[in-house]
């Protein structure tokens, strides 16, 4: 559901990272307040972990679309929801400028679409209440599924309501929300079994990651990171090269109303960021040219690994900070 510059207006852009950035701000200062140094290698390894989860494009069957995972509701589970929201800050950021994925104007929109809705009102609005009264599979998994399916709901009306305001004509308000809604209905779904399955073995293993109570761990915690470390080497440089070729559920609408995956953008503002994204993205479309197969696992290791080496120096930074200001406040 990555927005290119070209369904936006400068004006809307700006908004939304207007938006993005109060929430951004917002996030790092209750981080910084409810800081823990022991989740520093859990926001790395699942940050790197979402990053390579959304290289894998599956069909959806019946329709000649696909939908890629987005994480969100994942990682405020195992995170808290402001932790969560900044790594999903840094994955997007780094698939925008160095991997041409998503336009730059369209990334205040990007995070809010695929970030806010899941971290904030998929954590506390269907998350946080269903497990209130104690954690168990089955609420577990109501709560993965319903969480993901309405955050994307509200994410991919997001991007019909952001086209709209923006006047892209070829893309008409009622036309397009018909098509986006019901494909993103089934990429939710998708998108909660995902976000249940991690959680259930994280359940499984080391239940405190998710604020629940211990009955004998079965892992280290160390052998937990170190299995889903291994599992995004496997995810980003192996399963992702047999992602589904067919368009995502953004595209695939825009292909139902508008006859194509992609709309030109004319102007200064445009022209100007996608300069500025030629000359950063090193990998555009994960990939080296016509070599496709080696740049996509390439993109996938290692733009993993620049994920989780972002994640954990925020939360170096994170946990200085709140030295710091423990120190002055004994002075």
């Amino acid at each position: 559901m990555h927005m290119a510059d070209a369904l936006l207006s400068p004006a809307v852009g700006a908004t939304m990272y207007a938006a993005t950035a109060a929430a951004a701000v917002y996030s790092v200062k209750k981080v910084k307040e409810d800081f823990n140094p022991k989740k520093v290698p859990v926001m790395g390894v699942m940050g790197a972990f979402v990053f390579a989860a959304q290289m894998l494009n599956f069909t959806i069957p019946g329709t000649g679309s696909s939908g890629h995972f987005c994480g969100g509701l994942l990682l405020a589970a195992l995170l808290g929801p402001y932790a969560a929201f900044l790594t999903m800050i840094s994955i997007l950021l780094i698939q925008c400028l160095l991997f041409a994925d998503g336009g730059i104007l369209a990334l205040g929109c990007n995070i809010w679409n695929m970030a806010f809705y899941a971290c904030f009102f998929g954590y506390f609005c269907i998350y946080k209440p269903i497990m209130k009264n104690g954690m168990s599979k089955v609420k577990l998994i109501v709560a993965c599924i319903v969480g993901s399916i309405l955050s994307l709901q509200l994410g991919a009306f997001s991007v019909v309501l952001e086209t709209s305001l923006s006047g892209i004509s070829e893309l008409p308000f009622s036309v397009f929300v018909a098509a986006m809604q019901p494909i993103h209905l089934a990429i939710g779904t998708v998108e909660g079994l995902i976000t249940a399955v991690v959680l259930l073995f994280v359940f499984q293993t080391r239940p405190e990651l998710l604020n629940a109570e211990a009955n004998g761990n079965k892992f280290s915690l160390k052998k937990v990171l170190v299995i889903l470390g291994i599992v995004v080497v496997v995810m980003g440089g192996a399963i992702s090269l047999f992602a589904s070729a067919n368009p995502d559920g953004l595209e695939w609408s825009m292909e139902q109303v508008a006859g194509s995956t992609e709309l030109e953008a004319d102007g200064g503002v445009h022209d100007a960021l996608a300069s500025v994204q030629d000359k950063t993205a090193v990998l555009p479309d994960y990939s080296f040219g016509n070599e496709n197969a080696a740049g996509t696992s390439f993109s996938g290791i290692v733009g993993s690994a620049i994920v989780a080496g972002l994640c954990i120096l925020l939360s170096v930074i994170f946990g200085i900070n709140k030295k710091k200001k423990a120190k002055s406040e004994k002075s």
